[in-house]
């Protein structure tokens, strides 16, 4: 059981890349998308670390134990003219859920905006994931249910390019 009191969010450095990377993988196979995984721990520590800097990532330790994560990236909203988080991933190991790290490491981030004036914080959530939605609405988050995401990739990302 970890406490608040010994709960540690802290942003990564370059020696947490790979601790982060099997967080990544735990997180696929919790969302049974482990064949998706086809990146590699040292492509994410050069989109960490590298230049240009791609993504941010926060990590929750507790006991000196990697127990969770949030991997982000800033996007940009045209309507309010600012700039805003967008969380990819936001992950807490099974057996360390309930205990207030996901509440925790979405507070950092929010901080995170505010500190940058940004406009807002968002992200995806399965459509399957009751709990996690529970958990969002229970921290203020709207749900867009008139949104769809659009996504093109590999082969279809080719073809698109190849349209002009």
């Amino acid at each position: 059981m970890t406490s608040r009191s010994n709960l540690i969010l802290r942003f990564a450095q370059p020696s947490d890349y790979i601790v982060l990377f099997e967080l990544i993988q735990r997180l696929a196979e919790y969302e049974k998308l482990s064949h998706a995984v086809t990146g590699n721990a040292l492509t994410l520590k050069e989109h960490l670390f590298g230049s240009p800097k791609y993504i941010e990532a926060i990590l929750a330790e507790s006991a000196g134990q990697a127990v969770g994560f949030a991997l982000f990236f800033p996007n940009y909203s045209t309507f309010l003219t600012k700039p805003g988080i967008y969380l990819e991933d936001l992950f807490v190991l099974p057996e360390y859920r309930r205990q207030g790290i996901g509440k925790a490491l979405l507070t950092k981030l929010a901080q995170i905006a505010l500190e940058r004036n940004y406009g807002r914080l968002e992200w995806s959530v399965l459509d399957w994931n009751m709990s996690a939605q529970a958990f969002y609405r229970s921290m203020g988050a709207s749900i867009l249910d008139d949104w769809r995401i659009c996504r093109v990739t590999e082969a279809a990302l080719t073809q698109l390019a190849d349209k002009g």
